[in-house]
């Protein structure tokens, strides 16, 4: 069996792929991943020996930018990543048995599938963007709500609309273009009815979020045997463990000068800080010995040495750090970030920290509740909860819905 998993997005929309391509080829079968043609995700592909198949512009060139990307960039990009799917989800997929897609609206995926006569999934990460009629768009799982069920169902439709704006026109003519008809509802139609959620269930419930039949396999995890970098080790030797702080490819989105508000917040807690570089390049504000800038490492192997971790949200990180047992602050930033800050609150096992310019006070405050020993316990306990063979199980569904046509759409 051969697959083709695609995704246009983070490294958080891409290592989880890698994770599914290389459980999948433990399982025997053989499978390719289309994305983003960015340095770190060539990378992440060759030292995982899976192929990486080049899809539409690299990411960074879109959101690591002064600003964040507006409505006319989106309006430019929908219709580019379309033709880039059929073209070359077309070609990558010619061979293949199956083709799964994540990642930003994955339109043209379902329909370069459906013209190669081969099964398709829809995978996410989060419940975030799923219609529901207990939910409005946006809304976090937890919040009340002044609107009914009937005033949901029309925020939906608009919901639909909107993504109908960015990408109807592109899709249908390119579904034109090879025999297919027109479709009316782009969202509805990329997600299908049973999308795959590959997310943790203590982490991120999905009961009454959502009205499509979520089929559940737990987060895909790639396995990371890379050691920490020299410079890193000596830096933990050194002394008490350091507070992480990581934006990953927020790049525009990062708080404004968060490096040094989050130095002087975690400081004023007498910890030392590592500051993971990432896309919105945070770098040490001064010479001092308690802290150290790295760029990409195994956080499997850095959050179960770290304090506590100052990040973003995204779900690779959150669940990442809760299956180390690491504390977390979580500053949210866009879209699903919200929910997982909210979801860390809840379980006790870290902050949330929902203002989006946060003051050395303020994460101070945070950290108060993330490095009390309540909270270390309750994250240590918590951790023995997080799944961990999520990708396995999605691997061997994948193999045996091709191998009986069962459960996967075409």
């Amino acid at each position: 069996m051969r697959a083709l998993l695609t995704a246009w997005g983070s490294r958080g929309d891409v290592e989880p792929l890698v994770g599914l391509a290389v459980a999948l080829r433990e399982l025997g079968a053989e499978a390719r991943v289309c994305a983003p043609p960015d340095e770190e995700f060539t990378t992440l592909l060759a030292r995982a020996d899976v192929p990486l198949v080049p899809l539409g512009p690299s990411v960074r060139s879109v959101v690591a930018n002064p600003k964040p990307p507006t409505a006319q960039d989106a309006f430019r990009l929908a219709p580019e990543l379309v033709a880039a799917r059929f073209a070359t989800l077309t070609a990558a997929a010619g061979d293949c048995d199956v083709l799964l897609a994540t990642g930003l609206m994955p339109a043209g995926a379902r329909d370069v599938a459906e013209r190669l006569g081969i099964p398709y999934v829809y995978a996410c990460f989060h419940t975030y963007g799923l219609p529901s009629r207990h939910l409005r768009p946006g809304a976090r799982p937890g919040t009340a709500s002044p609107e009914d069920e009937t005033d949901h169902r029309k925020l939906w439709e608009q919901d639909a609309q909107r993504v109908n704006a960015l990408y109807g026109e592109a899709l249908n003519t390119h579904r034109a273009a090879i025999g297919l008809p027109p479709v009316d509802n782009v969202r509805d139609h990329a997600f299908t009815d049973r999308p795959w959620l590959a997310a943790d269930e203590t982490l991120c419930p999905s009961r009454d979020l959502t009205d499509l039949d979520l089929v559940r396999t737990g987060p895909w995890t790639l396995r990371d045997p890379r050691p920490l970098p020299a410079e890193l080790e000596r830096f933990l030797d050194r002394g008490e463990p350091p507070v992480y702080v990581g934006f990953g490819s927020m790049a525009a989105h990062a708080p404004k000068d968060i490096a040094r508000t989050a130095t002087e917040a975690i400081r004023a807690h007498g910890h030392r800080v590592l500051l993971a570089s990432g896309w919105a390049d945070l770098a040490p504000v001064d010479a001092a010995a308690d802290c150290l800038a790295v760029g990409e490492v195994n956080q499997q192997a850095l959050f179960p040495r770290v304090a506590a971790a100052l990040h973003h949200g995204g779900a690779g990180t959150t669940t990442a750090a809760a299956r180390a047992g690491t504390p977390q602050v979580v500053l949210p930033r866009i879209a699903d970030q919200p929910h997982w800050a909210a979801r860390v609150a809840e379980l006790g096992i870290g902050a949330s920290h929902p203002d989006p310019t946060p003051t050395s006070a303020s994460l101070s405050a945070a950290l108060t509740t993330a490095l009390s020993p309540e909270t270390r316990a309750r994250a240590k306990s918590t951790a023995g909860t997080i799944q961990t063979n999520g990708a396995t199980t999605a691997a061997r569904m994948l193999l045996e819905g091709v191998g009986v046509g069962v459960g996967l759409r075409a």
